[in-house]
């Protein structure tokens, strides 16, 4: 989890990785993340789901 993405919003500014937490595969999971950025984007704050192998991991970014 040391590989940072590329912001896909220009004019945004850089994603910095605050925390990653893995968890056991939830199919709605992705509900959760996608109300966290609805939510707290005005506190610069960004939150992604990926899977890796048998496991979710949620990422918390700070937006610079």
């Amino acid at each position: 989890m040391d590989d940072q993405p590329t912001n896909p919003s220009h004019g945004q500014g850089k994603l910095e990785l605050i925390a990653t937490q893995r968890v056991g595969i939830n199919g709605e999971l992705y509900k959760v993340v996608d109300f966290l950025n609805k939510n707290l984007k005005d506190y610069r704050l960004m939150f992604g789901l990926s899977k890796r192998e048998d496991q979710m991991v949620i990422s918390v970014y700070e937006v610079e």
